[in-house]
């Protein structure tokens, strides 16, 4: 069986929640991620992703430099066991609609699962498996 520590990102990107938009963006686009996890006050609370800097900072006129990622978080936060299946993992992602979801042990994130990585562990031969592997355009 293969576990989600098999195949997921490590070394994720932690910030804090009073971190600003536009520096979660520098950060994301400097290690070539979508994605960001949110701390505050020692607690993982959510993730931050390329999308939701668009849909929920720029489309609505927040200026990147003053908003903080508090503002724009995703909300629930949902999580992996680094020991969790594969299978555990799609249905996680599928029931709670996401793209992307931090792996934590003992409260710490160690990694992010994307669907990017799953198609690439369950279907390499897939369109999505071959966009997910190949390098950066940023």
């Amino acid at each position: 069986m293969t576990t989600v520590r098999e195949i997921m990102t490590t070394d994720p990107i932690v910030l804090q929640s009073s971190t600003s938009v536009k520096e979660a963006a520098k950060k994301m686009r400097d290690a070539d991620v979508g994605d960001v996890i949110v701390e505050d006050g020692g607690s993982l609370v959510g993730i931050v992703t390329d999308r939701d800097i668009t849909i929920r900072c720029v489309a609505e006129g927040t200026s990147p430099e003053s908003a903080t990622i508090w503002s724009i978080v995703s909300g629930e936060l949902h999580s992996l066991s680094p020991d969790d299946s594969l299978d555990d993992a799609v249905n996680t992602m599928r029931d709670a609609a996401v793209r992307r979801v931090p792996v934590v042990e003992d409260g710490v994130a160690i990694g992010v699962l994307s669907i990017g990585d799953l198609a690439v562990a369950k279907d390499p031969d897939s369109v999505l498996a071959d966009i997910s592997a190949a390098h950066g355009n940023a």
